[in-house]
C-alpha cells in the first residue's frame, strides 16, 4: 500500500535488504548499531541522519550493492509518494537496479550467495511496489517473472533467520487473497504455487515477535492485512499504534493510525493527533489526507456537512495530482460526498458519488458508512 495501501513491499525489503549484510557487517556491534540508526532514520523522515549513515557504509564497503539500496531507500521515502514523472524517479531506479547487477554477477554456488540473494530481493521488491503503487501493470509483469525463482529460493532460510518468516509470510498470504481483490493480477498469480492465508499471517506474527529487524514491517503490514482484507479494525489497531510510537514523524504511519481509530469510532483520539500535525513539515499528499479524515471527524461527530464538504472537495482537488497514488482517500472523500448528498434528498449526486468511490475504492468495505 497505496495505496499503503500496496505500501506494499517498502519497509520489508529495506531491512531484509540489511541481513544481507550478514558476511561483512553484523559481525561487529558498532556496525550493527550504524545500521540500526540508519533505518530508525529514514523510517522517521530524518533523512540528513540517513545521508551521514548512508556515507559511511560507502565508504567502508564501496563495492557492495548496499549502499545503492540504501541510497534508493532514502529516495524513495524523502520523496514519497514516489510517482512516474518524479525528478527523482531515475536516481531511484538506478540505484535499484546497479545493486541488482552487482548482486546478480554472484553464482548459487558461492559460499555468500545467499547475502546477495537477499539483497537481489530487495532491490527487486522496492522496483515491484514503485511499479504497483502507481498502476504501471506491465513494469509489475515483466520484473515479477524474472523474480519468482529467487523468491522461492529464501524458503530455505527461515530457520536461520526469524525475519524469512515475514517474506514467507506475505507470499503465504498474498497468494491467496491478492488475485481475489485485484483480477488484474489472476494470470500471474497462477503461475505460482498456492498459499496458504493462516499460515501466513502466524509467520508475519512470527516475524514482529522475533525478528531483530523486521518488527516495524511486519506491524505495518498486519496493519494493513486486518483493515484492507480482514475488516478487523481493532486487530489492525495494536500494530498501526504501535508504528505510531515507533516512528511518531513518519507521516505515512500517521495517517494509517488516524484512519484506523475513525473506523474503530475513537474520534476524540483522531482528531486530538489530526490537531497536533506539523502542516509545515508535510507535503500536499499528506495535507490532503488529513483534509479527508477532518472531513469524516465533522460529519460524523459535528454534523456539519457543509465544512465536510469543503474538506472532502479540497482533499479531492489535492490529491488528483497524485495518480493511482490518491485513489484511496479519494475514494474516501466520495464516500462521505454520497453520504451528504443523501442526507440533502440529492439523489443524483448520491449515485454519482458513490459510484466514483466504487469505481476507485480498491476495498470496498472500508467506506465509513456506519
Amino acid at each position: 500500500m497505496k495505496s499503503h495501501r500496496n505500501i506494499q513491499c517498502l519497509i520489508f525489503t529495506l531491512i531484509i535488504g540489511f541481513q544481507s549484510l550478514q558476511g561483512q557487517i553484523l559481525r561487529d556491534t558498532a556496525d550493527i548499531n550504524l545500521i540500526k540508526r540508519g533505518v530508525d532514520c529514514i523510517y522517521n523522515m530524518q533523512f540528513e541522519k540517513a545521508n551521514e549513515i548512508y556515507r559511511k557504509i560507502s565508504h567502508t564497503f564501496p563495492e557492495s550493492p548496499i549502499p545503492y539500496l540504501f541510497k534508493g531507500l532514502i529516495i524513495y521515502w524523502e520523496n514519497y509518494p514516489l510517482l512516474p514523472y518524479s525528478p527523482e524517479r531515475n536516481s531511484f531506479e538506478d540505484n535499484m537496479r546497479k545493486s541488482m547487477d552487482i548482486c546478480e554477477k554472484k553464482s548459487d554456488k558461492d559460499e555468500d550467495y545467499a547475502e546477495y540473494l537477499l539483497t537481489d530481493l530487495c532491490d527487486r521488491g522496492m522496483l515491484l511496489m514503485f511499479y504497483a503503487d502507481n498502476g504501471l501493470s506491465m513494469d509489475v509483469f515483466s520484473l515479477a517473472r524474472s523474480t519468482y525463482h529467487y523468491i522461492r529460493l529464501s524458503f530455505d532460510h527461515t530457520s536461520k533467520y526469524s525475519d524469512f518468516y515475514f517474506f514467507t509470510g506475505l507470499y503465504n498470504y498474498y497468494r491467496e487473497e491478492y488475485p481475489d481483490d485485484h483480477p488484474v493480477y489472476r494470470p500471474l498469480a497462477v503461475l505460482f504455487p498456492k498459499g496458504n492465508k493462516a499460515r501466513g499471517l502466524k509467520e508475519i506474527q512470527i516475524a514482529a515477535k522475533n525478528s531483530i529487524f523486521l518488527k516495524a514491517d511486519s506491524y505495518s503490514y498486519l496493519s494493513y492485512i486486518y483493515i484492507s482484507f480482514e475488516n478487523d479494525f481493532d486487530k489492525a489497531l495494536f500494530f498501526n499504534r504501535t508504528l505510531h510510537d515507533l516512528y511518531p514523524a513518519n507521516l505515512l504511519f500517521q495517517s494509517e493510525y488516524i484512519k484506523n481509530l475513525l473506523l474503530e469510532k475513537k474520534y476524540s483520539e483522531a482528531e486530538h493527533l489530526i490537531s497536533i500535525c506539523d502542516l509545515e513539515k508535510s507535503n500536499q499528499y499528506f495535507i490532503a489526507q488529513l483534509s479527508v479524515l477532518n472531513g469524516i471527524i465533522q460529519e460524523k461527530v459535528y454534523k456539519d456537512i457543509e465544512r465536510a464538504k469543503q474538506l472532502y472537495d479540497k482533499g479531492i482537488t489535492y490529491l488528483q495530482a497524485y495518480g493511482e497514488f490518491g485513489n484511496e482517500y479519494q475514494a474516501y472523500a466520495y464516500f462521505g460526498l454520497s453520504r451528504i448528498s443523501a442526507i440533502n434528498g440529492d439523489k443524483s449526486n448520491r449515485k454519482k458519488y458513490r459510484k466514483k468511490a466504487v469505481s476507485m475504492a480498491s476495498y470496498k468495505k472500508v467506506n465509513f458508512d456506519d
